[in-house]
């Protein structure tokens, strides 16, 4: 349904200190870069964070999460670790949502804007 999705960030050199780090156990990388400018994604780029003069404030109650499709359970712990290293905050920790369905496999965390990320395995593999 997407092509891509922007975000807009105050500072990006934290933020791609941030999203080098949470992205890349989920097998993103940084495939963009220019002044302010940086683009994440596998093979596309369809994650775009750019500084902005007026980013988007952060909500909690605004419902507005982006969820990432992680490969194993495993890169969803490593990128919970990783996204705290980085400046971002515990919003869940890595664990089972039976909730959301039986092999739901997830951790939430908030990026150093107040993004709220989620990854996510459906498998149960490691």
């Amino acid at each position: 349904m997407f092509d891509h999705i922007s975000i807009g960030v105050r500072d990006s050199a934290a933020s791609k200190r941030f999203y080098d780090a949470a992205l890349k156990p989920l097998g993103y990388s940084c495939l963009s870069q220019s002044l302010g400018s940086l683009g994440y994604g596998a093979q596309n780029v369809v994650l775009w964070v750019n500084e902005a003069a007026r980013p988007v404030p952060s909500d909690d109650k605004s419902g507005l999460h982006f969820c990432f499709a992680a490969p194993t359970r495993a890169s969803v712990d490593t990128f919970h670790a990783d996204a705290l290293r980085e400046g971002g905050s515990d919003n869940g920790a890595p664990g089972l949502r039976a909730d959301y369905g039986d092999n739901y496999y997830a951790a939430f965390v908030v990026d150093p804007d107040g993004y709220r990320l989620e990854a996510y395995c459906g498998s149960t593999a490691g």
